[in-house]
């Protein structure tokens, strides 16, 4: 049993090929490789990789020249585009002495015209209801800057709420029957 593993052995070591390399891979090809590549020496790869980690990439998304500091804050979210709050009305209301604004759902938005606050209700970009309103400083608990709410008043009157970054404003509105 001892010589036959000594003879597995023997054959084994004597079939294998043993290759010896004096040098890296690039000995081989010469002064260029397959595909005209110039080999690198390891300095010049490492002066090339320091070089490219000294470069610090800029963030394409923020504008040249401009910086965003506390002091610019209220100018950058007044320019934005304008995404109005949706309110959802439950019960028809009454809209002046004959109108009737119809369940559904509103954007609304909120303007100071002559001094005194109103609150307009649009669906696309229909006008369909205009209510004046009262200026509060009353932020009615809500968690976010822009916010518009419906809230029982009385048994025939709504409460619209609305707030954005300008003013916050009530108006009670009729409930039509």
């Amino acid at each position: 049993m001892k010589k036959i593993f000594v003879i597995l052995f023997g054959m084994l070591l004597l079939t294998t090929n043993y290759a010896f390399a004096d040098g890296d891979l690039w000995d081989n090809f010469g002064d260029t490789n397959v595909y005209g590549q110039k080999p690198v020496s390891d300095e010049e790869f490492d002066k090339a990789l320091e070089s490219k980690q000294k470069k610090k990439k800029r963030d394409k998304n923020i504008p040249k020249g401009e910086e965003f500091r506390q002091s610019n804050e209220t100018n950058f979210i007044n320019n934005m585009p304008e995404n109005l709050p949706v309110l959802c009305i439950s019960s028809p209301l009454k809209i002046g002495e004959d109108g009737t604004l119809p369940v559904g759902h509103y954007q609304v938005k909120g303007e100071m015209k002559d001094g005194r606050p109103r609150i307009k209700l649009y669906q696309a970009h229909y006008l369909m209801a205009d209510f004046p309103a009262v200026e509060t400083n009353d932020d009615y608990n809500q968690p976010e800057i822009n916010f518009v709410g419906l809230q029982d008043y009385n048994d025939k009157q709504f409460k619209i709420i609305f707030g954005s970054v300008d003013f916050n404003a009530y108006a009670i509105v009729d409930i039509a029957e």
